[in-house]
């Protein structure tokens, strides 16, 4: 039956998309928003939720997540559908490479991600523009990570 499988599959994406910037405490506070972020190396995902997304899973590439909390009045927090723009290269790259963002959405929970080729050992940059609130200018995020292949 897949039905299951692939709901289950979807549902272990997100957990991993959601979790992993929450565990990490990566997040930017804008206003009322905060936009968390984090990289992982597509290896981590299993072969099953990879194929179901159209993910290529390899110790070479990586996928970028973003997701967007908003702080409501009664103290709560609410998945926002952020748009997501952005560009990855090494640290003094004069050109980087774009990022190919998309939404993957389950329940009220929501998830721009992206995938790249890691540059070994090399620190990588990440300049991203959230549009976290139509009515305002995007949020400019920008962070540096280094990736290592495992062979």
């Amino acid at each position: 039956m897949q039905y299951p499988t692939s709901l289950a599959n979807i549902a272990c994406l997100l957990l991993l998309c959601l979790a992993l910037p929450l565990q990490a405490q990566q997040y930017e506070q804008v206003g009322d928003y905060q936009v968390h972020y984090s990289a992982v190396s597509t290896s981590f995902l299993s072969a099953d939720v990879a194929a179901e997304h159209g993910i290529q899973r390899s110790p070479a590439m990586a996928l970028v997540n973003v997701s967007v909390l908003e702080a409501l009045e009664d103290g709560t927090m609410r998945a926002v559908n952020a748009p997501v723009s952005g560009k990855v290269g090494t640290v003094g790259d004069g050109s980087p490479s774009p990022l190919s963002f998309r939404s993957l959405r389950t329940g009220d929970s929501v998830s721009q991600v992206a995938v790249f080729r890691i540059i070994e050992d090399e620190p990588m940059r990440f300049d991203l523009e959230v549009r976290h609130d139509r009515n305002q200018a995007p949020a400019k995020v920008g962070f540096i990570q280094r990736f290592t292949i495992d062979r």
